[in-house]
C-alpha cells in the first residue's frame, strides 16, 4: 500500500466524516505510525483533533502505559488535566477535562463508576480508535469491572501523592494480563453502533462510549469469558477461565470432583490439570499407574501434595473388592481421608460396619448388576442398622442393559445416592463422551440438581481414548449450561 501523505485539513475531514463534531468528548487510543506520513507529525494530528472538537469539546487519552507519541503529546500539553491514579490515569484537554478527571483515585474501581471512563459515557462521549484495534480499548476494562468478573484480582497496595497528601490504596476487580479484546470487534460492528473508516492508512473506529458499555455488558452477562482467549497454551487465560469455572460451580448445590486417573498420571500433572480446569477436589482412584488403595503409608504423602495445592481429596476409591478392607480403611484414615467409594458386593455390610466403627463413610457403587439387586443390597444393609450410601454409576447400569434415569434411579435408589459418577457408556459396553451413550447422564444431572443435591458429582475416567480432563470438563460444563 502506498504511504499516505496527510495534512491537517485531510485529518480534520476524516474525523468529521467518521462522525466527530464540535463539542464532542472523545477518549482516544491511537497509533501515529498507522496513519502514514503526516505533515508536521503528531502535532498536526493533535491540532486537527482539537480543531474538530472545538473549544467546547474534550480530548481524553489514557496515560498509564505506553500508548504512543500522540498520547504523550496530550499528556504534556500545557492545558492538560491529569487524573490522579497510579494504575489507570488519563489526561484530558478541553471544557470538561477537570470534571472528567476529578477524584479518580477515590473511586472503588480503577475503571468503573466515578472514574473518567464511566463519566465519559455519562456525558455522551465517544471512544475513538485511530489506527489501533480493540486490544487498546481501555473502556473494555470498564465492562469487565462493571460485570465484576470473578477472574479479576485485587491489586497490590500503591502509595501515591494526591491533592490531600500521600495515600496508600489497592483496587479490587482490577484487570489482569492477557485479553482477547480483539474478539469483541465483530460484535460491535454487527450492532450497527460503531462507525469504521480510514484516515490515511489508519483504520478508524468510533462508537459512543455508552453504547459500547451497554452492548458488551449485556453480552458479558451470558458470556463471561468474552474477554479471554481459548488458547490452551496461554497461561493467563487458562488461569482466568479456571476462575470463571470455579465461580460458576459455586452457584450449584453439588460438589464437583474428578478422578485422579482422569486428571493425569503423576501428581504434579494432576494438580496442574485440576487447577487449569477450575476443579478443587480429586477422588483418588489411580496414582502413577497403581490403584491408590494399594499405596499404604505412601497415601498420606500423596494427600499432602494435593492439599498443599489447595485441592480437596473427596474420597479414596477402589475398583475391586479386597479381603483386606481393614488395611485400606486404616491407610485412608491415616491419610486424612474419611470417605471411601467401593464396589457394591456381598461384603458391603461387613465393610460398612467396619467403616462405621472407625467413624468413616463408605459409598458403594454398582458393578455388573441390575438396579433391583443393588437396591435390595442397600435395603438389607439399612435393615441391619447401617446407613448405606450409594454412588450411582449411570454407565454401569447402561452396561447392565438398563435405562439409568427411566428405570435404575427410580428403583428405590434415590434415597441412598450421595454421588453420581459422571461417565457415559452404550448398552453394548463401549465408553462414550458425556451424553453420547445410553447412560442418560444429562437426565441424571438434571434431576439431581432439581432436588438440590448436595453430594458429589465426580468426573470419572473410562471415557473414549484420548479424552482427558479438559475435554470431559468442557463437555460437563456444556451440559450444565444447556439444561
Amino acid at each position: 500500500m502506498a504511504e499516505a501523505h496527510l495534512t491537517q485539513r485531510d485529518i480534520e475531514a476524516g474525523l468529521r466524516q467518521l462522525g466527530l463534531s464540535q463539542g464532542n468528548i472523545v477518549l482516544m487510543h491511537s497509533s501515529l505510525a498507522s496513519m502514514g506520513w503526516v505533515e508536521g507529525g503528531a502535532n498536526t494530528v493533535l491540532s486537527a483533533l482539537l480543531s474538530v472538537l472545538g473549544p467546547d469539546g474534550t480530548l481524553v487519552v489514557p496515560i498509564f502505559g505506553d500508548f504512543g507519541v500522540l498520547t504523550k503529546l496530550v499528556e504534556n500539553h500545557p492545558h492538560a488535566v491529569r487524573s490522579v491514579h497510579p494504575l489507570a490515569a488519563v489526561a484530558a484537554i478541553g471544557r470538561d477535562a477537570a470534571a472528567i478527571c476529578r477524584d479518580h483515585w477515590k473511586a472503588e474501581l480503577a475503571h468503573g463508576p466515578d472514574t473518567p471512563y464511566v463519566r465519559i459515557a455519562d456525558l455522551g462521549g465517544w471512544v475513538l480508535l485511530l489506527g489501533v484495534d480493540q486490544d487498546r480499548n481501555t473502556t473494555l476494562h470498564t465492562v469487565e469491572e462493571l460485570l465484576r468478573l470473578p477472574y479479576l484480582r485485587t491489586t497490590e497496595e500503591e502509595t501515591f501523592e494526591t491533592p490531600v497528601g500521600a495515600v496508600t490504596k489497592s483496587w479490587p476487580l482490577f484487570p489482569g494480563p492477557h485479553r482477547n479484546f480483539i474478539g469483541s470487534d465483530a460484535l460491535l460492528r454487527a450492532s450497527g453502533k460503531m462507525t469504521v473508516g480510514r484516515i490515511g492508512t489508519a483504520v478508524t473506529r468510533l462508537i459512543r462510549s455508552r453504547d459500547l458499555i451497554d452492548i458488551m455488558v449485556e453480552y458479558g452477562r451470558t458470556n463471561p469469558a468474552w474477554a479471554l482467549c481459548d488458547n490452551p497454551n496461554c497461561p493467563d487465560c487458562v488461569a482466568q477461565l479456571a476462575a470463571l469455572r470455579r465461580d460458576r460451580l459455586t452457584k450449584e448445590s453439588f460438589h464437583l470432583a474428578a478422578g485422579s486417573r482422569l486428571a493425569g498420571r503423576y501428581i504434579p500433572e494432576m494438580i496442574d490439570n485440576l487447577t487449569a480446569a477450575g476443579i478443587r477436589a480429586v477422588e483418588l482412584d489411580w496414582v502413577q499407574g497403581r490403584p491408590a488403595c494399594s499405596l499404604g503409608r505412601r497415601l498420606a504423602g500423596v494427600c499432602d501434595e494435593f492439599r498443599a495445592a489447595g485441592i480437596v481429596v473427596s474420597a479414596l476409591r477402589a475398583e475391586a473388592v479386597t479381603e483386606n478392607h481393614e488395611a485400606v480403611l486404616d491407610s485412608a484414615r491415616t491419610a486424612g481421608i474419611m470417605r471411601l467409594v467401593l464396589p457394591l458386593s456381598s461384603r458391603a455390610g461387613l465393610i460398612g460396619r467396619a467403616a462405621s466403627d472407625k467413624q468413616m463413610e463408605v459409598s458403594f457403587f454398582n458393578v455388573a448388576m441390575s438396579s433391583e439387586i443393588a437396591s435390595q443390597m442397600l435395603l438389607d444393609m439399612q435393615s441391619d442398622g447401617l446407613k448405606p450410601r450409594f454412588t450411582f454409576s449411570a454407565a454401569g447400569f447402561a452396561r447392565a442393559g438398563e435405562e439409568p434415569f427411566l428405570k435404575s434411579y427410580k428403583r428405590k435408589l434415590r434415597r441412598f445416592v450421595d454421588q453420581l459418577d459422571v461417565a457415559d457408556a452404550t448398552f453394548e459396553g463401549a465408553a462414550t463422551p458425556l451424553a453420547c451413550g445410553n447412560g442418560e447422564i444429562k437426565e441424571m444431572i438434571s434431576i439431581l440438581r432439581c432436588a438440590g443435591f448436595d453430594g458429589w458429582l465426580t468426573l470419572a475416567s473410562g471415557g473414549p481414548d484420548g479424552e482427558g480432563l479438559r475435554q470431559t470438563c468442557d463437555r460437563f460444563m456444556c451440559l450444565l449450561d444447556h439444561m
